[in-house]
């Protein structure tokens, strides 16, 4: 049996910490060339035999839980699926079936789907998954579920009822996954249990093509096995798994991940730094990337960008937020945050693939020709150019030069279109017809008051957000606005969800990616949710904002199905009211540095066959393991 080769530079094993479970064989033991190794980027985990992925009790979800042992009814890949469909009906045989009016759901089982201990998967575990999360608040499905389910029911072995207690048209979204989902539970595990709040689900029972080996019980890392039976699961449909192993590890910080992959000793990283991405690509030949060059990192369907605390004054009126919108230079932030390696979106929507086609192209025209008054001027802000002058700036470095696409549409597709332009005149005007002035350089609110802004940044936690946060609270400083970043800790946590805060650096818009219906996040958005000052605000409208025209897009997407292409056409008017409202100021792609290692596995996805995201902690990475092929012979 194969031994690795200890790391070079002193990088042995007892700085990752790994310590062989009771009973069980240390997961360097294994047969490299049968195991597949990834980034954990949840790091070491704290309770690491708590497997009861449907309650917060401390466990791991991306030690491989999520992406190779659980299974839900559908999926929706952030990229194009394998096959080019994004859309797929996994415990599902099709699509949800919705009656007239989306007050009732049906959906038809698969057949022949089996648990990891032999017991056949039916309807009776979609029901039990529901009915027992709704009858145990604190389960993490519990509310979802309690708000919008009347009763549930199967029919018949393959067939479940719903009927909701109000229409909607996307039910179906809490049972597909997008990074997760309402995972299905084994009835015959659980119901034997006491209290599903208190069971750690040891030992897992899997419904996935993997089941757990062994796991480090320091939490340092998890190995799962490809089961002998990976036929009776939904993946089969795609073939068979390659992997015979598949180990999820904390690496530590940057510089190890850097110097294990280099190694050879770690298959894929999750996520690195620019410069961290840079040394792989200049010391190795056998990494593989999203852009085989620069930018080398892959778009996540997320939007960074600063977000505005609108029931704070005066982030409430949106000549401000346009006026700060125009002070920043996108190109110097994108060079101090991603070192010119991001997308840019002056949209409100992340500038994936999918999202370039379907709206940041369409849309290109009405962004050309937008205006803005300023109250003493009618300015068009839109600069068609500016991906390609970031391309033009980073052709001038030596180190990148013959990395960077000449191609006009490989560099949209790399760097995005365009931005807004600065315009410190303009958005002086937009202050002053706020009310605002300025004495002896510096900007007083229209009641006498300096114009003082706090940016709250997440520090080392997220250092390439923390350097755009920095640099934009500088640009509206050399304007005479008393402007600064602070770090939080627990930004989520702390600041966004009780609403203490005025301007941040985060994310509020999060797509299903390979798909072009925005309900996943703007459904969220809708007046309903926004909390009260000062009370606890629901995910994901962190900006507090609410508009009547807003409403009305979001309620006509409601009463429509899924794949109407009415859609996208609400999609576009959600687009030009924040382009013109500006709640957020959309800056570019939260771009993910993954890199994979071609020494042991070839098959990862990339831009040129973009089957699925490469970043492994989403459950749609399972398609990997049907994709990926032995580079060495077994």
């Amino acid at each position: 049996m194969q031994k690795w080769k200890r790391f070079a530079f002193g990088f042995v094993l007892a700085t990752l910490g790994l310590t062989a479970v009771a009973g069980a064989q240390d997961y360097t033991s294994l047969p490299r060339k049968e195991t597949l190794i990834v980034e954990n980027p949840e790091g070491t985990i704290k309770n690491p035999g708590w497997f009861n992925i449907w309650v917060n009790g401390g466990g791991g979800v991306s030690t491989g839980l999520q992406q190779l042992t659980m299974d839900t009814l559908w999926y929706i890949d952030p990229e194009q699926g394998l096959g080019g469909a994004a859309w797929d009906n996994s415990l599902a045989a099709d699509k949800p079936q919705y009656n007239a009016d989306f007050t009732e759901m049906t959906v038809k089982l698969r057949k022949g789907l089996f648990w990891s201990d032999g017991v056949e998967f039916t309807a009776d575990d979609v029901v039990y998954t529901v009915k027992t999360q709704m009858d145990h608040p604190g389960m993490v499905w519990s509310a979802a579920f309690s708000v919008q389910v009347a009763s549930v029911e199967a029919t018949d072995p393959q067939t479940v009822v719903f009927k909701l207690k109000k229409p909607n048209s996307r039910f179906h979204a809490i049972f597909t996954v997008r990074w997760n989902g309402a995972w299905i539970m084994p009835k015959h595990v659980f119901e034997k249990v006491e209290d599903p709040l208190r069971y750690d689900f040891a030992n897992p029972v899997s419904l996935g093509a993997y089941k757990l080996k062994a796991y480090d019980p320091q939490g340092k890392w998890y190995t799962w096995e490809k089961r002998d039976d990976w036929q009776r699961t939904s993946l089969a449909r795609f073939g068979e798994p390659a992997p015979k192993y598949v180990t999820y590890t904390d690496p530590g910080p940057p510089d190890k991940r850097t110097i294990a992959q280099l190694e050879h000793n770690l298959d894929i990283i999750h996520d690195n730094t620019p410069e961290g991405m840079f040394t792989l690509k200049e010391k190795s030949k056998t990494i593989e990337t999203w852009f085989p060059g620069f930018p080398f990192a892959h778009p996540d369907p997320t939007l960074p960008a600063v977000i505005f605390n609108t029931q704070e004054a005066p982030f409430d009126n949106a000549d401000v937020r346009w006026a700060l919108a125009l002070l920043i230079d996108i190109k110097a932030v994108d060079m101090a945050s991603y070192r010119g390696a991001a997308t840019l979106s002056a949209l409100g929507v992340p500038p994936t693939a999918a999202t370039m086609k379907d709206y940041q192209a369409p849309m290109q025209d009405w962004l050309k020709n937008f205006e803005i008054d300023t109250g003493k001027s009618k300015i068009k802000p839109y600069d068609p150019t500016v991906g390609q002058q970031i391309a033009d700036i980073l052709r001038k470095q030596p180190k990148f030069k013959d990395q960077i696409p000449t191609d006009p549409e490989a560099i949209t597709a790399a760097f995005g279109y365009g931005w807004w332009k600065p315009d410190p005149k303009a958005a002086g005007e937009l202050l002053e017809k706020a009310g605002f002035k300025k004495s002896g350089g510096k900007w007083l609110t229209p009641d006498g008051q300096p114009f003082k802004i706090r940016m709250t940044v997440e520090g080392d936690t997220r250092s390439v957000f923390t350097r755009a946060g920095t640099l934009i609270a500088q640009q509206w400083a050399a304007f005479g606005i008393d402007a600064k970043a602070v770090p939080a800790a627990k930004l989520w946590q702390t600041a966004l969800q009780p609403g203490d805060f005025q301007v941040a650096i985060a994310w509020s818009v999060e797509t299903w990616g390979g798909d072009p219906d925005l309900s996943f996040f703007l459904d969220s958005w809708h007046s309903q949710f926004v909390a009260k000052k000062g009370e606890v605000q629901p995910p994901r409208n962190w900006q507090r904002w609410s508009n009547p025209e807003l409403d009305k897009i979001i309620e006509s997407i409601r009463g429509i199905s899924a794949d109407d292409p009415k859609g996208m056409e609400l999609g576009k008017d959600y687009l030009k009211l924040v382009a013109r409202e500006m709640p957020t100021i959309p800056l570019m792609s939260y771009n993910v540095f993954t890199s994979m290692d071609t020494t042991y596995w070839t098959g990862y996805p990339t831009i040129k066959d973009p089957y699925t995201d490469p970043v492994p902690n989403w459950a749609n990475s399972r398609l990997m393991m049907v994709k990926l092929k032995p580079a060495q012979p077994q």
